[in-house]
């Protein structure tokens, strides 16, 4: 078989054809695989749920996120971390901002930024909170301190955060159908 240019030319027209597809896949991979989102869902369904939280005896770190917060998504793996190191001696609850169930907990712990922590003692007490992104080492030592009743060494620090407003209640419609729902 003789090197013509038309089959040099359908070669490398194959060769641009397969490179294309391999980097159409390689961009689809790296887009969709790491969903941050889904990881936030993920942890928020593993959470110990509120009510449990403040009633088991045992210290608590509250997280404010929303899946849409980019802060938050940044501190997911941390976090995860974090909760591997205290599967037994500390709670961790996830509220969602998003959630309107959740306004009573938005108002009481002035929820403004998000991810919001609060850390509570064994008898549901606030001891501290920190706004924004934390690194792993403060979220450590935090935590520690936490457990062992000791004073937060970085109790009311602040990162970068997303800015969050939360609903403010209104008298609920008379619509019918509203079901006694906060208008707004």
């Amino acid at each position: 078989m003789t090197n013509s240019p038309a089959s040099s030319q359908w070669i490398r027209n194959s060769l641009i054809a397969v490179a294309a597809i391999a980097l159409g896949v390689t961009l689809f991979v790296a887009v969709v695989q790491p969903n941050r989102s889904d990881g936030l869902s993920a942890q928020a369904a593993a959470a110990t749920p509120l009510a449990t939280a403040l009633t088991n005896g045992k210290p608590t770190l509250i997280e404010f996120y929303a899946n849409w917060c980019t802060s938050c998504q940044a501190m997911a793996a941390d976090m995860n971390t974090l909760k591997a190191s205290h599967p037994d001696d500390l709670n961790f609850v996830m509220l969602n901002v998003d959630n309107p169930n959740w306004l009573p907990e938005l108002l009481r712990y002035e929820v403004d930024g998000i991810p919001h922590l609060v850390y509570l003692d064994a008898e549901g007490q606030t001891v501290g909170q920190a706004v924004g992104e934390q690194p792993l080492t403060i979220l450590r030592a935090d935590a520690a301190a936490l457990v062992t009743n000791a004073p937060l060494p970085y109790a009311e620090a602040m990162g970068a955060a997303s800015s969050f407003l939360p609903p403010t209640p209104s008298p609920a419609s008379t619509d019918p159908r509203s079901h006694g729902a906060f208008a707004g």
